[in-house]
């Protein structure tokens, strides 16, 4: 029934969830409004709740998924993979190396392993593929070309590159986002806004965000919540979380189960 006036649901009345929490149920957009200060409260711990409930939920895998040729997860260090402009697919460097082995045994024209497009050489061949696949809303393109133009000190277009790809889900963007806003480069510096975009990479499975996510939590002294972002990252094969469990281990501030599943 509504929470606010006790209406019960049915086929003339359709109650709709809070839409923080899924504690309880309106009829109307007035009933929530006028039950608004008696739920309030709830409402937030509540949210919050479900909030850090996605947050430390376990990623199967990061963010980089699978190589798309043998199918297994690809490392989170960059170096085993490599990008490619004419289709943005990551390959593991296995893959790469298989098909450049195939290539040159038979004496074939160097080829995308994944696309089959013949390989660029030049810069300016790879930056027109790229800006292909950017008019064709590809956010990994989005997100490389962001990249490229913040390594030349160009911010400015960095976020905007960067900005474009979050909205379309790219869990890279929504990283680096958070270190411009940390940084203030391009962009004044917003806590608010870094720990929003950190938690999107986190969530979307980005070691990175969430070892980051730990260091904060640590620096507010919030211990519980920090191990927890340290050990689901080690977990996924960062290392740096991995030396920060260990150091908790020692500190006695880890059980020794926890530092097992790390």
């Amino acid at each position: 029934s509504c929470a606010s006036c006790g209406a019960a649901g049915g086929d003339d009345i359709k109650l709709k969830k809070c839409d923080d929490c899924d504690l309880i149920k309106y009829c109307s957009v007035k009933c929530q409004r006028e039950h608004k200060s008696h739920h309030e409260e709830a409402c937030k711990k509540r949210a919050a709740e479900i909030q850090d409930e996605i947050l430390f939920k376990q990623p199967e895998s990061s963010y980089y998924e699978d190589c798309p040729i043998c199918c297994l997860p690809l490392s989170i260090d960059p170096k085993k993979s490599i990008l490619f402009s004419c289709c943005s697919k990551y390959m593991c460097g296995g893959c790469v190396v298989a098909n450049m082995k195939r290539e040159i045994e038979g004496k074939l024209q160097e080829k995308c392993p994944f696309c089959r497009k013949a390989m660029p050489y030049t810069d300016e061949v790879i930056n027109e593929r790229w800006m292909k696949r950017i008019e064709a809303n590809d956010p990994v393109s989005m997100y490389q070309m962001g990249t490229d133009k913040y390594e030349e000190g160009n911010y400015t277009a960095a976020f905007e590159y960067w900005t474009r790809a979050a909205a379309l889900g790219d869990v890279q963007a929504h990283y680096q986002l958070s270190i411009l806003y940390l940084n203030g480069q391009g962009v004044e510096k917003d806590e608010k806004k870094e720990l929003h975009h950190m938690e999107k990479a986190t969530i979307g499975g980005s070691p990175n965000a969430r070892h980051n996510l730990g260091c904060l939590e640590r620096g507010k002294g919030r211990v519980g919540r920090a191990v927890k972002h340290f050990i689901i990252a080690a977990k996924l094969g960062y290392d740096m979380s991995l030396e920060a469990v260990k150091d908790f281990y020692k500190a006695e501030q880890v059980s020794k189960d926890d530092f097992a599943a790390a």
